[in-house]
């Protein structure tokens, strides 16, 4: 599949949906103006790509929703430069994302055909994350801690401690929390052992998986 000026038409129909709906981040909207969605998905879905739905993809994943991607993005306030750690690369379109607000991204993945799949891919396309991992999202990544930032882009039925910890002190933490549906939550971090918390209505993720080894 190729990127086309049809495909680029169709994102700029989509970032003007994203507006309607309440994104205001202008670096979040050119983020999804610019990169092809319809790549991070099966050919068979790509005439509903610029479609602001979720969509299946391997592992019995999905690939968010755009508003989803847009609302939790807009959410990190990232700054060029930030530490972001992402818990569920999937597809690697939030990924994708995150590296062109300029963060710094540290991400893992759970299922092993996925993490394989989405570094070979983020690569081609010229996405460089500075850390790919398979393993445990609920553990973190504790030996690039700490991070400016986390996103959680699966359903967590509780907030893991580690996460937590291996925020920046005034660092943000969004994470959906809860079974079908989630409440997409805020935690920011206001010292230590202080944590400010918000929630901003309901989201459905798949669930975030967790390693019983």
């Amino acid at each position: 599949m190729k990127d086309t000026l049809r495909h680029a038409g169709k994102r700029k129909q989509l970032v003007a949906v994203l507006i309607e709906k309440g994104i205001k981040d202008k670096a979040v909207l050119a983020a999804i103006d610019k990169i092809p969605r319809h790549l991070f998905m099966d050919s068979g879905f790509e005439d509903h790509a610029y479609q602001d739905k979720a969509f299946p993809i391997a592992a019995d994943q999905t690939i968010s929703q755009p508003y989803t991607v847009a609302f939790q993005s807009e959410l990190l306030q990232v700054k060029r430069g930030d530490k972001v750690l992402e818990i569920g690369t999937g597809s690697g379109y939030q990924t994708a994302v995150l590296c062109e607000l300029g963060a710094k991204v540290y991400s893992i993945e759970r299922q092993k055909e996925l993490f394989k799949k989405t570094k070979l891919f983020l690569s081609k396309l010229g996405y460089r994350p500075k850390h790919l991992s398979f393993g445990d999202g609920y553990k973190g990544l504790v030996e690039h801690a700490l991070y400016d930032s986390i996103i959680v882009t699966a359903g967590a039925p509780y907030v893991p401690k580690p996460l937590l910890s291996q925020l920046q002190i005034g660092g943000r933490l969004v994470i959906p929390v809860g079974n079908d549906p989630q409440i997409m939550t805020l935690f920011v971090r206001k010292s230590e052992k202080e944590f400010e918390k918000r929630e901003f209505g309901e989201f459905r993720f798949v669930p975030l998986l967790e390693d019983k080894n």
